[in-house]
């Protein structure tokens, strides 16, 4: 097969795979070669399930295997979901070399990852993602959660997968909503890192929307290459991996105060990055004129820009004081000095995001 594209995340003496192109979840023997011990559970969901689960458990057949299929959707990203996978895991018998099988989306690699975390202490996992979001941001790193009622990803843990098999032709069956909020995660790259990469987006945004395979696969794998970069230097999130960050503290406020049954994650984000770029240039931190070409790109890849109506900005900014990077109650931001230039920032008052915050 060719045009298949190899990464490496490297964690100290820890490493691990990432694959990126067009039928590899059809190489059962690559994927069989991924579950050494006997015991595996696929986890899914029932938009992903029937495309392509038949080619997991084709190639796993030889295995005592589980499977989860899961309610689509972030709402199902819960404590009694993960309770689910927990007693598939025990009704399977799964022992100490299991490995879990995240199949599916962001929402099913974070809470398959958190009960591969979780199940005798940590057990082997494998991201089989089918998003675009999940392809180039939450697969990668080893960040697993589930949701409270209180917030996103309250509950979790740093827990790396064993592999990450990005199948780039399922991108072929993605709803188009989904490939737009997956593209939301690609801007950001550009956005907080590299101006070049944005630029590059810029010229290939109607490409990347019509799908592209070549201009797709390039995107992700240059996607990929920042995070494994960043996730090696700072693997649990002490210093530069929170420039990752950009635009989601804004964006997990508005997705909390939805219920998360309204903005899409990577549709919050691109409001967030949004927020985070114009409160910069309010502060005179950043140029104006980078904050307009940032919603510029991001209409054009139709995405949102604006907080959706009916939201109270003090609703959101006590969300927002609930965030993870939040420190003794001083809310911390990722903002940035102008295009590919992120920053992190503790000094800014509720004086300055409140109007940022009113539509």
């Amino acid at each position: 097969m060719s045009d298949i594209r190899e990464l490496e995340v490297a964690l100290g003496a820890r490493r691990y795979p990432i694959r990126i192109g067009r039928g590899l979840l059809g190489e059962g023997a690559a994927l069989a070669a991924l579950v050494p011990g006997r015991h595996a559970l696929v986890v899914t969901d029932a938009n992903v399930a029937p495309h392509y689960l038949p080619h997991v458990q084709s190639a796993l057949a030889g295995k005592q295997l589980g499977t989860v299929v899961l309610p689509p959707g972030e709402q199902e990203k819960t404590l009694a979901r993960f309770g689910e996978v927990m007693a598939a895991l025990a009704a399977l018998g799964a022992s100490r070399d299991a490995t879990i099988i995240a199949l599916g989306g962001g929402v099913v690699g974070d809470l398959a990852g958190f009960a591969a975390a979780c199940w005798m202490r940590g057990v082997r996992f494998v991201q089989l993602p089918t998003t675009l979001l999940a392809m180039v941001d939450s697969s990668v790193g080893g960040k697993t959660a589930v949701d409270l009622p209180q917030g996103k990803n309250l509950v979790g843990a740093f827990h790396q997968p064993a592999a990450v098999v990005a199948d780039t032709a399922t991108l072929d069956t993605l709803p188009a909503r989904e490939l737009r909020a997956g593209l939301a995660e690609v801007v950001k790259y550009g956005a907080l890192g590299d101006a070049a990469f944005f630029a590059w987006l810029e010229e290939h945004a109607d490409a990347l929307l019509a799908r592209e395979p070549a201009v797709l696969a390039e995107a992700i794998a240059r996607c990929c290459a920042h995070k494994a970069g960043i996730v090696a230097r700072d693997e649990t999130e002490r210093g530069e991996r929170m420039l990752l960050n950009l635009g989601h503290t804004f964006g997990h406020a508005i997705e909390t105060e939805q219920g998360y049954g309204g903005l899409l994650h990577g549709e919050a984000v691109a409001v967030g990055m949004v927020l985070a770029a114009r409160l910069s240039a309010q502060l005179g931190r950043a140029p104006a004129a980078d904050a307009g070409r940032l919603a510029t790109l991001l209409t054009r890849l139709g995405l949102p820009t604006a907080i959706p109506p009916g939201l109270d900005p003090d609703a959101l900014l006590a969300r927002m004081r609930l965030d993870k990077k939040a420190v003794s109650g001083t809310l911390r931001l990722i903002v940035w000095r102008g295009l590919g230039q992120a920053e992190i920032a503790n000094d800014i008052p509720d004086t300055a995001l409140l109007p940022v915050l009113r539509p």
